[in-house]
């Protein structure tokens, strides 16, 4: 373990807990905690939906497929790029206007419950369900990959490795909540931005150049500079398909909520987009990269794909540079997860604890179980994540598809079809979620191969939309007040 790298990576974890500690004291109700009193900037927003977004995924998960098996892994940034743009160029002022509208929704629960005047909180219930299961996988992805971080940088035994990067998480999102998530997540961002790009060009110059670097390519496997080598059209399509996943993300959809006004939205499409789009080449290039460098320039293979970025730090750089483009994994990891516990926490404590168990709770009691409920949730993930033979894609790509299919329809109908009902919206979050469940465990019975290898997002979120509109129509129409409310909105510009 190297000395400087490791007091590089402890003075970074000292500037997040004192950001926490920061936020702890800005934190005086629960719409503070969980949406930040809805006065983040443009800027901040985009950055912090950005880092909270791509994850650990972006510098082990997808730096890895394309290491594994080259150039056909694009076709997953791709799909991701089309689908946060239209996310931001449709839904994100949209929602922002709505969920103020529909009685001041801080959590996307409750603007559900709002949205259709549900005094009956089957829509409450059904989506805060959905979301502690899909982010109980989801967050222990994040686990995972601070495992492999800590395991291969500084040769930590798996369960050690686990446990360090959960109680750093823990600490300063259980602290400063919402404010102190957004503000990590902003300079997280900029940190993931930065190394995205300077490892990938580094390892270029060091083998002599692009040229050279195709060339090694080349050598191991010609294939990999071909993006359609081995695919199939479903194959394609499943790739493409995880665009689909940006409608239902809670912990992406509460930064829309949280814009301070929905005159930002604009600024932050134009800032989220270009961190977006760049930081998606660079990881991708990361990859691609990697196979020259480890398995023809130095002839040293990676055992672990996800590994990739990890290994160029140790080999390329200074040990106090390395010890700033590892703290960028943990940034990638980190504000993620942090994320993924604040949505959690807000479903116990504003859908369950507050509205089944202590509706006269006061302010600082709910911010006490919101806290108690990120530990909660984090000692579930850990255990899921025990598994050391867990690979972060995996279970990032099952809780994405998750959350796409049971809130992407839902969401989307109900800001733009005036006709939706409550009965609707309930379907389309049930047949959204279990397909995605079921079509992921088809292997099981033996279907396999074919129209069966489809990623489950793309049948969940088609059903789910069906179920949304077959319901709708059926029932009866929503009131004259909902009507009333859902034509308000597109005049206002809050």
């Amino acid at each position: 373990m190297n000395i400087a790298t490791l007091i590089t990576f402890i003075v970074y974890l000292a500037a997040l807990l004192i950001i926490g500690l920061i936020a702890y004291r800005m934190t005086n109700n629960l719409s503070d905690y969980v949406l930040g009193g809805r006065r983040l900037g443009g800027g901040v927003a985009a950055l912090s939906a950005g880092a909270s977004d791509l994850s650990g995924w972006l510098l082990l998960g997808l730096p890895g497929a394309l290491y594994a098996f080259g150039m056909s892994e694009m076709w997953i940034g791709v799909g991701l790029a089309i689908g946060a743009y239209i996310n931001w160029q449709f839904v994100a002022k949209r929602l922002r206007i709505y969920t103020e509208v529909a009685g001041d929704s801080i959590t996307l629960p409750d603007y559900f419950e709002n949205r259709f005047h549900d005094r009956s909180k089957v829509l409450r219930i059904l989506s805060a369900v959905f979301i502690l299961l899909f982010f109980a996988f989801y967050t222990s992805a994040g686990l995972v990959g601070g495992a492999i971080l800590f395991e291969n940088s500084f040769g930590l035994e798996y369960t050690a490795a686990l446990w360090i990067g959960a109680v750093v998480i823990i600490s300063y999102t259980f602290l400063g909540g919402f404010l102190a998530v957004s503000w990590t997540d902003f300079f997280q961002g900029i940190l993931m931005f930065l190394a995205i790009i300077i490892v990938p060009i580094v390892a270029v110059s060091h083998m002599g150049g692009w040229s050279e670097t195709m060339g090694h390519i080349g050598n191991v496997d010609p294939t990999h500079l071909d993006a359609f080598s081995g695919m199939t059209l479903v194959g394609i399509i499943s790739l493409l398909a995880w665009g689909l996943g940006y409608f239902g993300q809670p912990h992406i959809i509460t930064r829309f909520m949280a814009v301070k006004s929905s005159r930002e939205i604009p600024k932050a499409r134009l800032v989220g987009m270009t961190w977006l789009v760049i930081s998606l080449v660079g990881a991708m290039f990361v990859g691609l990269v990697g196979i020259a460098y480890f398995e023809s320039f130095t002839s040293q293979p990676l055992n672990d794909p996800e590994t990739v970025f990890i290994a160029f730090t140790q080999v390329l750089f200074h040990p106090i540079v390395a010890g700033f483009l590892l703290a960028a994994i943990l940034s990638a990891i980190m504000s993620t997860i942090d994320s993924q516990l604040l949505v959690s926490s807000s479903a116990l404590t504003e859908d369950f604890y507050k509205s089944f168990l202590r509706k006269s709770a006061s302010q600082k009691e709910l911010v006490l179980v919101g806290r108690l409920g990120v530990v909660l949730i984090a000692l579930i993930a850990i255990a899921l994540a025990y598994n050391p033979d867990s690979t972060v894609l995996d279970l990032v790509a099952y809780a994405w598809g998750g959350f796409g299919a049971a809130f992407g329809p839902v969401i989307i109908l109900s800001l733009f079809w005036k006709r939706m009902t409550r009965n609707g919206a309930a379907a389309g979050i049930v047949v959204g979620g279990l397909t995605v469940i079921l079509w992921a465990n088809l292997d099981a019975v033996g279907l396999t191969g074919g129209i069966w290898d489809l990623y489950e997002i793309v049948p969940g979120f088609v059903l789910g939309w069906a179920a949304i509109m077959a319901v709708s129509l059926i029932g009866e129409p929503p009131s004259r007040e909902i009507q009333e409310e859902f034509d308000s909105v597109k005049t206002s510009n809050i």
